[in-house]
């Protein structure tokens, strides 16, 4: 007759999955996104001049983004050829600042050859625009964040190109063009092509064509798997809700195939669930919805809860932790004009850090860079606002130190914490004391509160002392039997962790670690 499995051996066993996590960069990663353009002025400014022809137009680094007028001869905005002069090189020498915030990766917003500034519009995806530099000034920049243990995310823009690009005006020309299938091309179509959500610049690519898939991931030299060998960690998707979970797996398999720990999180705009079934992780969208109507009080804490509860069981806790929480970013008002109230803005942030994901910090959100709608959200990078004693960056250095430091909040898993008025959860892991309450008041008065935390590790009797707060060794409660009760500030967050007491070398968790 076989025996039972140890209790030691379960234990051990269900440790390992912690363990697991901590050796995997995705899971709880800080992602900083860079826009190369506006990230931090080229010192080979005058010797770029020429790769700005007319219509293009570079500013000055600090004119602001204004929107621009249609330009029917181009099929698009004139806003979309206005350049501040950014490149991999100005970018890469200013890592140290990336760095010393804490960031773990750094997001590149596409720079493939392309038209626009923004680089949406692709004329050949394995080409560097030469207003950014080339493919060895990106493998330098990768070896650079490598050595400074940051790993690099490209943008991947495969659902579509740019109307401009050699295939598909060659495409359009002639019939016989073996580019010809790579495109939708008829007459039924506006423009003579399908185009995505109508703007004419951007024609779509047919992945139903099968070399077209070859050379976006499938084959050894394809755009995918080529700048994962020249340093690449990973590939954020732009519109991956259009591609289609079937492309998406396989898109998924051959990044694995290249790089073991390649990072694929698809811009997921719908509701996550069976898209993480076909990538590692999503920008969680729906997640950083829903934390800012809690803010904003368009959606009550028990709602949120209630919400919060099912995502995570819809999701997974393993593509959860992948994938990036997001408050704003190129396509939407930065958080400093959505939430012009600090204390706001700051319980947003604090909630951000905490849930179970990988914070997306959009540059300048260090320094509270303001912006509305796209372009203003896409200003060049206020380097006159950086100090290490700006409010804005000592409180996002703070977060993100705290994210890093918290096992529990980089790899743990969540539990909700019942409540009436608060919206609160749990992040656990294998170990007791690494054990995170995050209890938070959106609401305009302080809240006292008896709550329930089913977590049978934690003692009674133990102390709770608030990380966020203003002397983070206080206890602000004590753990009862399963419930604590608790006062939070009104527009607050409260990181509640653990702390054994000093019981003459004696330790009640001496057998709960």
């Amino acid at each position: 007759m076989l025996c039972a499995w140890p209790a030691w051996s379960q234990k051990a066993a269900q440790a390992s999955v912690y363990e697991t996590r901590e050796k995997d960069w995705r899971n709880g990663a800080i992602v900083y996104q860079i826009l190369v353009d506006r990230f931090a002025p080229s010192a080979n400014l005058a010797a770029k001049q020429a790769l700005y022809p007319a219509p293009k137009v570079l500013r000055e680094w600090h004119e602001v983004p204004r929107p621009g007028v249609e330009l029917a001869d181009q099929k698009l905005n004139s806003q979309e050829l206005e350049f501040w002069g950014g490149d991999l090189q100005s970018a890469r020498a200013k890592l140290d600042h990336v760095q010393q915030l804490g960031a773990t990766a750094v997001y590149l917003n596409p720079i493939h050859l392309a038209w626009t500034n923004h680089k949406y519009d692709a004329l050949n995806f394995k080409a560097i625009s030469p207003e950014f530099g080339t493919r060895e000034d990106f493998r330098q920049f990768a070896r650079e964040a490598h050595q400074r243990g940051m790993k690099v995310v490209l943008d991947g823009v495969f659902n579509h190109m740019g109307r401009n690009s050699p295939a598909f005006k060659e495409a359009m020309a002639r019939a016989d063009s073996p580019w010809r299938h790579w495109f939708a091309i008829g007459p039924q179509y506006q423009g003579g092509a399908r185009v995505w959500t109508g703007y004419q610049n951007l024609p779509e690519l047919n992945l139903e064509h099968p070399p077209v898939r070859q050379y976006l991931y499938e084959a050894p030299d394809s755009v995918v798997r080529g700048y994962l060998r020249d340093g690449a960690d990973g590939w954020r998707l732009d519109t991956a809700y259009e591609l289609g979970l079937p492309y998406l797996r396989d898109l998924t398999r051959a990044a694995h195939k290249e790089k073991k720990d390649a990072l694929i999180v698809g811009e997921i705009v719908n509701y996550p669930d069976q898209w993480l079934r076909a990538m590692d992780g999503v920008m969680n969208f729906t997640l950083g919805t829903l934390v800012l109507g809690l803010a904003l009080g368009d959606i009550s804490p028990q709602t949120a809860a209630r919400m919060t509860e099912r995502l995570v069981q819809d999701a997974g806790i393993e593509p959860m932790l992948k994938s990036w929480t997001v408050i704003d970013n190129h396509d939407i008002p930065r958080i400093a004009t959505q939430l012009p109230d600090a204390r706001q803005r700051r319980f947003v942030q604090a909630l951000q850090f905490t849930l179970p994901g990988s914070p997306n910090v959009y540059y300048g959100s260090e320094i509270g860079m303001t912006g509305g709608s796209d372009p203003e959200n896409r200003n060049p990078m206020r380097w006159d606002w950086v100090r290490q004693d700006h409010p804005e960056m000592v409180w996002m250095k703070r977060l993100i130190a705290l994210h890093q430091g918290h096992r529990a909040l980089r790899v743990g898993d969540y539990r909700r914490i019942e409540t009436e008025r608060l919206f609160a959860f749990e992040r656990h892991t294998d170990r007791a004391l690494d054990t995170r309450l995050i209890i938070a008041n959106p609401g305009n008065t302080p809240v006292t509160e008896k709550v329930m935390v089913a977590n049978a590790a934690l003692m009674d009797d133990t102390p709770l002392v608030d990380l966020l707060g203003a002397d983070p060794r206080a206890p602000v409660t004590t753990m009862g039997p399963g419930l604590i009760t608790v006062t939070v500030p009104a527009q607050s967050v409260m990181v509640l962790q653990p702390v054994e007491r000093e019981l003459g070398g004696y330790s009640r968790y001496k057998r709960m670690r």
